[in-house]
């Protein structure tokens, strides 16, 4: 399984829920879904390392730590600033390498991309190639038409954000910025 953090963030945002990403892991890979997980990567963009970020820095490296420590392999990348009050830190191509790498190294039978970018439609396409079948997990209205296409199959979150706890105002993030996608 490979995530897409700050795609998945945004879902989870604009539902105005929070998101448990232990009974996301679950639902995608338990054993209800007769899979044998390998991996759960979370590819998440960090913010810039200047001190007008820092706090924002602070707490993302927290959640980063916290995935480590409840058994997802979190993959960083360092963002830049961006347009006034948002940064930039693009995960999609380490996200595709490793796909790729992945595919010619373990052979799996199942890639699930957990991510609604249509970007990553060329990706799914060549894992199909491959003969891996391509699982996208996405909100389907944030999904784009050309991924939903390219994929074997669509697993739709929204069910499971219904399950999440509603975010109180208070408690909704209010970062400086978010990443955003060219």
């Amino acid at each position: 399984m490979l995530v897409d953090e700050s795609n998945v963030g945004s879902s989870v945002r604009t539902a105005g829920r929070g998101l448990d990403w232990l009974r996301l892991r679950e639902f995608l890979s338990g054993a209800e879904t007769g899979r044998e997980l390998i991996e759960m990567v979370v590819y998440a963009g960090l913010p810039p390392a200047i001190p007008l970020w820092q706090e924002e820095r602070d707490k993302k490296n927290k959640f980063i730590h916290w995935l480590r420590s409840n058994g997802f392999m979190a993959i960083t990348k360092d963002g830049a600033p961006a347009e006034e009050g948002h940064y930039k830190a693009n995960v999609d191509v380490m996200m595709a390498i490793d796909a790729l790498e992945l595919s010619v190294e373990m052979q799996p039978e199942v890639i699930i991309l957990v991510t609604g970018d249509a970007d990553f439609a060329y990706l799914a396409t060549k894992l199909r190639r491959r003969g891996i079948r391509v699982e996208v997990a996405s909100v389907t209205e944030n999904l784009g038409n050309v991924l939903k296409s390219a994929a074997n199959a669509v697993i739709d979150l929204a069910p499971l954000f219904r399950t999440f706890d509603l975010m109180l105002v208070a408690e909704a993030p209010t970062p400086p910025a978010r990443r955003k996608r060219p």
